[in-house]
């Protein structure tokens, strides 16, 4: 299956390492990034619209048509803000793209990436986990033929990112560790990317997934290419 596929955040972290993923896959035709400033990578597969408004998408909203995904990378650091600030930035700016694509792209597949922490269940003294956790409600609530929630905890970039945070250079040795220590915390930005691919084409068991499940579907994919993953989590 050929997807075509749009991403945001591609001049952060995990939209970097998703996009990288996507360039990778030779099963992925087209990649579209929508972005407030360039990815700073060029490939025949990219294409790259600038839009600084993603509270208001009516200007670029006709060139969002015919797309088999979403991979929805976007994110905000809730650190200094206070909750409506950030319900705006990340609930209403989210749901506010995703009902955008629905109408255009009624096979499309949502993948959202949230973070590990996030509830669901909006009791969290958390404000950001309770926010994330209602952005996902509403997500799945949408009606997408398919939206999964992702959850990553500790990343490990990809090599060759030109995007990675400032604190990583300071703590990317431990990731060695981690991963043996608290496996159910921590993967690397190529196995989310290959995971968002992987259910997109194949489906999955749960519409949220933890760092096991990213990781489980990941070694899926890269190992067991033709294999059908849907309600075998």
């Amino acid at each position: 299956m050929k997807l075509k596929v749009i991403l945001t955040g591609a001049t952060g972290m995990v939209g970097e390492g998703v996009l990288l993923e996507c360039l990778r896959d030779p099963n992925v035709e087209q990649v579209l990034s929508v972005g407030r400033r360039p990815s700073g990578h060029t490939h025949p597969k990219l294409r790259e619209i600038l839009h600084a408004d993603f509270h208001d998408l009516a200007p670029i909203q006709d060139q969002l048509t015919g797309y088999d995904a979403c991979f929805f990378c976007l994110g905000v650091s809730s650190v200094g803000l206070k909750e409506p600030e950030y319900r705006r930035a990340t609930y209403d700016l989210t749901l506010h793209f995703a009902q955008t694509l629905l109408p255009r792209n009624p096979d499309l597949t949502f993948c959202y990436v949230s973070g590990a922490g996030t509830d669901g269940t909006l009791q969290s003294r958390q404000m950001w986990a309770r926010v994330k956790g209602q952005t996902e409600n509403e997500l799945l609530g949408l009606g997408f033929k398919q939206a999964y929630m992702f959850r990553p905890g500790m990343l490990r970039p990809t090599p060759g990112q030109q995007h990675v945070l400032s604190y990583y250079k300071y703590f990317g040795w431990l990731y060695p560790v981690l991963r043996t220590l608290t496996p159910r915390f921590v993967s690397t930005l190529a196995e989310l990317g290959r995971a968002m691919l992987t259910v997109t084409r194949r489906g999955y068991a749960k519409p949220v997934l933890e760092v096991p499940d990213i990781v489980a579907v990941a070694k899926k994919q890269a190992f067991d290419p033709g294999a059908s993953i849907l309600n075998k989590a």
